[in-house]
């Protein structure tokens, strides 16, 4: 199977293909349709990555580790007391 990302840019050039639209109507829609599966086996992916990611966050303590929150940090400006 192709990487993530080999998938995700075959998926823009479909749809740079489809905009500029100087391809037959039977061929667009081949190209939608292969578009459409691969968004949505991308979709199907991320979701289970996301699922991933939650578990790891909100995994339970390990013994013997002092209980803190994890500091992910990725959206520092949205945190309480962040610098306006």
């Amino acid at each position: 199977m192709k990487s993530f990302e080999d998938r995700f840019n075959r998926l823009e050039n479909l749809s740079e293909k489809l905009r500029e639209g100087k391809i037959p109507l039977e061929e667009a829609v081949s190209i939608f349709e292969e578009g459409m599966k691969l968004a949505k086996e991308l979709e199907k992916e991320l979701a289970k990555i996301e699922r991933k990611v939650e578990i790891l966050v909100n995994e339970p303590e390990k013994k013997g580790e002092a209980a803190q929150e994890p500091a992910l940090e990725l959206f520092p400006e949205l945190e309480e007391g962040g610098e306006d």
